[in-house]
């Protein structure tokens, strides 16, 4: 048996543990080789490859961050060339057949999953294991990479708490988060943030403000606002749903144009230390984390369910039970079929009870607590 692996999508801590796992389970077992491919699904299409199973290899790399075979947002069904996209999926096709692959075990980002699916459809045998910093793959308890995150955050808000209440000022804190607050609001809550901003839920600059005043009334003259980079106020929201309202158009044409929109709306977290410092009177500050959250050693945790995914996936491949994906759903491993994640988000659900929590002990969402209680 000969089976592919490559990793995709946005860095995140722990993919190396999944590979060693993989790689480990699989070298344990009679005639099976393991073939990897260099910089996710470029080196599928490129035919770019190299022995995993070769000594030497696998080790040392279960606490190394960051992937030995390298990653790349690039998908066979949408490759950038230039200013176009054009479809390679044919090109991947073929290396996996002339490799006379019997899997290809993919370890991506929700990007990533949907790619695979593509390719299942196609009549390629696909497995994959979900990682993200961003937890933001559904169907899975935890991503790969979101507890490493998320104790990386929490680590920098600290940090910055202890600035913030030595110079009295507001310090905003930019997280990743493109379609769901999961790091945001975790990492916000483990650090004590007194204001959590997430894309579930569009904000109120008066509500924020009224949060940051009472503080200062209350002689606690300094705060810390913790948001996710694609946190939009309501006004926003509003005005772009209206502009795309009055586009017109099919449902997905209508989402087509909302993105659109959204995406000439950019530095909104900038917008927001802007108004906040002139509301209130509070010097403001303004800190990106960015893409220091995907690097770095991962946590036990996260090493943990790397080795456990990987080990269940092989499963999967041994069983012959494809187009699906690796998970953990309450603790247990088990798997999903590929067409019920592909192309869907994990927003953090309103009665999550991180939000609940968050609410009683006092942070501020940026909305009245009602609205999320109710």
């Amino acid at each position: 048996m000969k089976i592919g692996l490559l990793t995709a999508g946005s860095d995140s801590p722990g993919v190396n543990a999944a590979i060693r796992g993989f790689g480990k389970a699989v070298s344990n077992l009679p005639e099976i080789d393991l073939i990897g491919f260099r910089d996710g699904f470029s080196g599928l299409v490129e035919d770019r490859s190299v022995n995993l199973l070769q000594e030497g290899k696998l080790s040392g790399i279960l606490t190394a961050g960051g992937t030995i075979i390298g990653t790349s947002l690039q998908v066979p069904h949408a490759m950038k060339e230039g200013e176009a996209e054009v479809d390679r999926s044919q090109q991947a096709i073929e290396t996996y057949r002339k490799h006379n692959l019997d899997a290809l075990v993919c370890i991506g980002d929700k990007s990533s999953q949907l790619a695979a699916y593509k390719l299942s459809q196609q009549g390629l045998n696909v497995v994959t294991i979900p990682r993200s910093a961003e937890n933001d793959v559904p169907f899975t308890d935890k991503c790969i990479g979101f507890d490493s995150a998320r104790e990386i955050a929490t680590q920098a808000i600290d940090r910055l708490h202890t600035t913030a209440n030595a110079t009295h000022r507001i310090m905003i804190v930019e997280i990743i988060g493109n379609s769901s607050g999961w790091l945001t609001l975790g990492s916000g809550m483990a650090a004590g943030a007194d204001v959590i901003l997430v894309p579930e839920i569009p904000y109120h600059f008066d509500v924020i403000i009224e949060a940051i005043m009472e503080r200062k009334k209350a002689g606690r003259i300094f705060s810390l606002v913790t948001v996710a980079e694609k946190a939009r106020s309501r006004e926003l929201v509003d005005f772009m749903e209206m502009a795309a309202q009055k586009k017109g158009g099919t449902i997905e044409e209508k989402e087509k144009t909302f993105e659109k929109i959204e995406n000439n709306y950019s530095a909104q977290t900038l917008l927001l230390a802007n108004r906040l410092g002139a509301a209130t009177g509070i010097d403001t500050h303004m800190t990106i984390l960015g893409s220091l959250v995907r690097g770095g050693v991962p946590t036990a945790a996260d090493r943990l369910l790397a080795t456990q995914l990987a080990e269940w996936s092989l499963k999967l491949v041994l069983e012959g039970n494809f187009g699906r994906m690796a998970c953990r759903q309450d603790g247990s491993m088990s798997s999903v079929p590929l067409q019920d994640v592909a192309g869907k988000n994990k927003p953090v659900p309103m009665d999550h009870g991180w939000l609940r929590g968050a609410i009683q002990v006092g942070t501020c969402l940026g909305v009245e607590s009602g609205i999320i209680t109710d």
